[in-house]
C-alpha cells in the first residue's frame, strides 16, 4: 500500500514520495516484463524439445513403414505351381540319394526334362521358359529331403519363375507375356509367395533364387572375431591408463593418439588391413577372420574412451574401502573398480559394434565384395557380410534386386536389434548401484 503524505508535510517530501512510487512502479512492471519472458522462452523450448521429439518421431516412423513395405515384398518370390510325375520316370535308385552329389544323379536321371516336359503340358506351349533355370534344383532338393517320393506317381511342386515371369507379376514387361502369365494367375498356376528360403540361401545372379544366409553368416563370424577381440584388450587398455599407469608424456602420447584413432575415417583402418593382415595372410582374402581383426582395430579405441570414462565414474570411496580392509591393488580393480563400471563399459561396447556391423569401405578395402554363392564354412573361407551385400544388391538394375535390397536391410536392422538388446540387457544385469 502506497503511504500517503501528510498534508502539513513539506511539497519536497511528496515529491520524493510520488518519485519512489514512480521507481517501484516501474520496477515492478520490469520484473513482470522479464517473468513473462522467462516463461515465455521456458515455453518455447518445450514446443522446441516436443517439436524435435516429434520429428524425429515421424522420420523414424517413415523409415521403418517404408523399409518395411519395401522390404516386405523382398521377401516373396514368383512360383509356378505345377505337377510332375515321378514313378517311373526317373530311373535313379533311392539309395543314391543319400550318396555324395545327389542332385549330380538326379540330373543324369533325366529329372530337368522331366520338369520341362510338364511344363510344356500344364502351362502350355512354351511353359518352360516360365521356369528359372535352376528350378529342377529345387524339386531336386525336395526329393533328397524325402526320397519316399519317388514312389509315387505323381508331386505337387511349387518352383521359381523366370525373371521375366516375375517383373510380370509386377506389371512390366512384354505384353503377350503379361497376359498369359496374367491368365496362369488367374488360374492358380503363378503366385506370388512368401519366401521362406531367402533366409536360407545365398548369393545368386537371379533374384528369384538369391538369399541372404550367406551375408547373415558371415557378418556374425565377423562381429563375433571383433567383439573377441576388440572387447578384452580395450578393456585391459583402459584400466592400466586409468589405474596402473602413470603420468608422464608417454601416456598422455597414448591418450591422444587413442583419441585420434577413434576419429579417423573407416576407410584408413580398410587400408591398414589390406597392408597388414593381407600382407601377412594373402590366402584368407574376404575371409571373416581378416574382416573381424580390421574393424577390431576401428572399434578398440571407441572402447578404450568409454572403458576410461567409465572406471572415472567409480568414486574413490569403493578403492579406500576395498584397501581398508586388506584387499590387493588387483582385488581392487577386478573385484570392485570393474564390475561397477561395467555398464559403461557395455555401453562403449554397443556404440562401437553397432559401427563396426554398419561399415562397408573398409570390408570393401580386403574383398569382401566378392560374389560368393555358398556360406562360409569357417572364419577363414570366402565371404560377404551384410552391409557389402546390400551395397552390391542396390547397384543392380533389375527391380527385384531392389526389392531384395530392402529385405536384406530388415534383416540388418533386426541384426542390430537382437545384438543391442543383448548387449543392453547383459548391460543391466552387470548394473550395480552404490
Amino acid at each position: 500500500m502506497t503511504a500517503t503524505p501528510s498534508p502539513d508535510a513539506p511539497a519536497g517530501a511528496t515529491t520524493d514520495a510520488k518519485a519512489a512510487d514512480a521507481l517501484r512502479a516501474a520496477r515492478q512492471a520490469r520484473m513482470q516484463a522479464g517473468l513473462k519472458r522467462r516463461y515465455a522462452y521456458d515455453r518455447l523450448f518445450r514446443l522446441s524439445g516436443f517439436a524435435a521429439v516429434a520429428f524425429s518421431v515421424l522420420v523414424l516412423a517413415f523409415l521403418l513403414v517404408s523399409m518395411g513395405s519395401n522390404g516386405l515384398a523382398g521377401f516373396h518370390r514368383t512360383e509356378v505351381r505345377m505337377t510332375i510325375p515321378v514313378k517311373g520316370q526317373l530311373l535313379i535308385d533311392p539309395a543314391r540319394l543319400a550318396q555324395a552329389d545327389p542332385l549330380a544323379a538326379l540330373d543324369s536321371a533325366g529329372l530337368p526334362l522331366v520338369i520341362d516336359t510338364a511344363a510344356e503340358e500344364q502351362l502350355g506351349h512354351g511353359g518352360a521358359a516360365l521356369l528359372g533355370p535352376a528350378a529342377w534344383r529345387d524339386a531336386g532338393r525336395k526329393l533328397v529331403a524325402e526320397p519316399s517320393l519317388l514312389d509315387k506317381d505323381k508331386i505337387d511342386l511349387s518352383l521359381p519363375a523366370s525373371d521375366d515371369v516375375a517383373n510380370a507379376m509386377r506389371g512390366s514387361g512384354d505384353p503377350a507375356l503379361l497376359a498369359n502369365v496374367g491368365t496362369l494367375a488367374k488360374a492358380g498356376k503363378i503366385a506370388r509367395v512368401f519366401d521362406w528360403g531367402f533366409l536360407a540361401r545365398s548369393d545368386a545372379t537371379s533374384p528369384q533364387v538369391v538369399g541372404i544366409w550367406g551375408a547373415l553368416k558371415g557378418s556374425m563370424m565377423t562381429m563375433l572375431i571383433t567383439l573377441v577381440l576388440a572387447f578384452p584388450v580395450g578393456v585391459l587398455a583402459a584400466l592400466y591408463l586409468e589405474e596402473y599407469a602413470t603420468k608422464n608424456r608417454w601416456t598422455d602420447l597414448i591418450e591422444i593418439s587413442i583419441n585420434n584413432l577413434a576419429a579417423v575415417p573407416s576407410i584408413i583402418f580398410g587400408l591398414l588391413g589390406l597392408a597388414v593382415f593381407l600382407g601377412l595372410f594373402p590366402n584368407w582374402r574376404s575371409a571373416p577372420i581378416i574382416g573381424g581383426m580390421t574393424l577390431a582395430l576401428m572399434t578398440m579405441p571407441v572402447i578404450v574412451i568409454s572403458g576410461r570414462n567409465a572406471i572415472k565414474a567409480v568414486p574413490p570411496s569403493i578403492r579406500d574401502a576395498a584397501l581398508g580392509i586388506g584387499a590387493s591393488p588387483v582385488q581392487v580393480v577386478f573385484n570392485h573398480v570393474l564390475p561397477l563400471a561395467l555398464p559403461g563399459i557395455l555401453t562403449g561396447t554397443i556404440i562401437g559394434m553397432a559401427r563396426a556391423l554398419g561399415e562397408t569401405a573398409p570390408l570393401l578395402m580386403i574383398g569382401m565384395r566378392a560374389f560368393v554363392a555358398s556360406p562360409p564354412g569357417d572364419i577363414t573361407s570366402p565371404s560377404s557380410v551384410l552391409p557389402v551385400q546390400i551395397f552390391l544388391w542396390s547397384d543392380e538394375i533389375d527391380r527385384g534386386f531392389i526389392e531384395r535390397t530392402s529385405a536384406a536391410i530388415v534383416v540388418l536392422l533386426i541384426f542390430l536389434l537382437v545384438m543391442n538388446g543383448l548387449a543392453i540387457y547383459l548391460r543391466n544385469r552387470f548394473e550395480k548401484r552404490w
